[in-house]
């Protein structure tokens, strides 16, 4: 039996992880500050939101934002349930060892105003039968978070989705080639290595950008009522709420509207220090995108940039963006 396939009985294993279906996965939680207007406008300008209701309410999309702890964490409260702990160590023994979460989805009840304190709780909605995927075999378990407002008026739903798994075990190296020359070593890209990147999530509302991918083009949604240029791939309008679009392709020309040295974390995939940028787009939208052809250390706001595709391994290609050092 290979690791793929996990050692041990999967019948049994799936009843025990099906037993922990509604039970509590985290309880007690308090948002660390009432929503506030500070937040919301440093949100909207990170996003490029101009929507003119905010900041008099907090935009649907920043739910989860009231109830994130921080490094520090949530004092004294939002504690995760030991029946939620007991369901990973489970899965950790059978050998689902690694994790990634895979999707997301919210629910939005009413807005959230300046001055709400958050409260929230978890339950443990779902866990999936036993799954192969291409990162290995293992299971989905999906978390469902209530939260609310006031004297416990339900204002917004949080399902959140990860995949613990077996890591998959690698192809067996083909047999080695006769000795040559060695080539004068050269330090590999971030994306190099023999550790595969994390796969994109890939669904109905961004298939159209990937599609485009593959042809070499960086593809940005356009809304046919007002006009409004959006990015990252949505259905429907932050401005008019439409959900009338047409795509069209970026010049591939832009700016570093701000960036990040990453040090740590360290995640195998990479090799840090690299640098992460939000990046400005002539046509007025912002993506998130590795930084090639300068170091690190060079990369500065303000730094024109041009798109470039890069090969990261034989099946995944990204947009990533070539800066020019000054």
């Amino acid at each position: 039996m290979t690791r793929d396939d996990l050692d041990v009985d999967p019948e049994e294993l799936y009843g025990r992880l099906k037993a922990y279906e509604g039970r509590t996965a985290a309880s007690g939680g308090a948002g660390r500050d009432p929503v506030n207007e500070p937040m919301i406008r440093h949100w909207c300008e990170a996003m490029g939101d101009t929507n003119p209701a905010y900041p008099a309410v907090a935009p649907p999309t920043m739910l989860q934002a009231w109830t994130m702890g921080g490094l520090a964490g949530h004092p004294g409260g939002s504690a995760r349930s030991e029946a939620y702990d007991e369901l990973l160590a489970l899965l950790d023994d059978a050998g689902c060892t690694s994790v990634v979460a895979t999707d997301c989805e919210q629910e939005y009840l009413r807005p959230l105003r300046p001055g709400d304190r958050v409260t929230f709780d978890a339950v443990i909605e779902s866990v999936s039968a036993r799954k192969a995927t291409k990162l290995g075999t293992g299971y989905f378990v999906t978390t469902r978070m209530n939260v609310r407002a006031g004297d416990g008026e339900l204002v917004g739903t949080h399902r959140f989705r990860i995949l613990k798994y077996a890591p998959a075990r690698p192809k067996k190296a083909a047999k080695p080639e006769p000795a040559r020359k060695p080539e004068p070593a050269r330090k590999p890209e971030p994306t190099a290595g023999r550790h595969r990147r994390p796969r994109p999530v890939i669904n109905r509302d961004n298939a159209g950008f990937w599609e485009g991918v593959a042809r070499h083009q960086l593809l940005i949604q356009r809304c046919l009522d007002c006009a409004t240029p959006r990015f990252p791939w949505l259905p429907g309008c932050g401005g008019c709420g439409s959900q009338r679009w047409e795509a069209f392709e970026a010049s591939g020309a832009g700016t570093v509207f701000s960036y990040v040295v990453m040090h740590h974390p360290p995640f195998p995939a990479f090799d840090p220090p690299y640098a992460v940028a939000l990046i400005e787009l002539a046509e007025g939208v912002r993506m998130v995108s590795d930084i090639t052809g300068v170091p690190y250390d060079k990369v500065r706001i303000g730094m024109p940039v041009e798109l470039e595709f890069l090969r990261v391994d034989e099946e995944l290609e990204l947009p990533v963006f070539r800066g020019a050092e000054a």
